[in-house]
């Protein structure tokens, strides 16, 4: 009889583990709003930060252009800067943002 004392005890102490971290695990697995960064306007450290597959140097030619020709009128213009192709314009279509 004791077993069978021991095995629900367990078998409670388990479960009720499991109910205590599963609100924090699924809070964990919600989707966070992405990230958006102006291009027109951003540093390049915020580049940087906020887009996939460009480092710090991609990100001040990115600068350095628009501070040349001037504001970018389409995420299609960013391929105007070299390295960055429509690969990484498509990664980061949710995140650019031309104001």
């Amino acid at each position: 009889m004791s077993y069978i004392k021991i095995a629900i005890t367990t078998l409670f102490l388990i479960l009720g583990t499991i109910a205590s971290t599963a609100p924090a695990l699924a809070a964990g697995n919600e989707p966070s709003a992405p990230q958006v960064v102006n291009v027109n306007t951003a540093n390049a450290e915020t580049l940087a930060a906020s887009l996939k597959g460009i480092g710090l140097k991609k990100a001040q030619a990115i600068v350095a252009h628009r501070e040349q020709y001037g504001d970018f009128k389409t995420a299609a213009e960013l391929t105007d800067v070299k390295g960055i192709g429509t690969g990484t314009i498509a990664m980061n279509q949710a995140a650019i943002v031309l104001k």
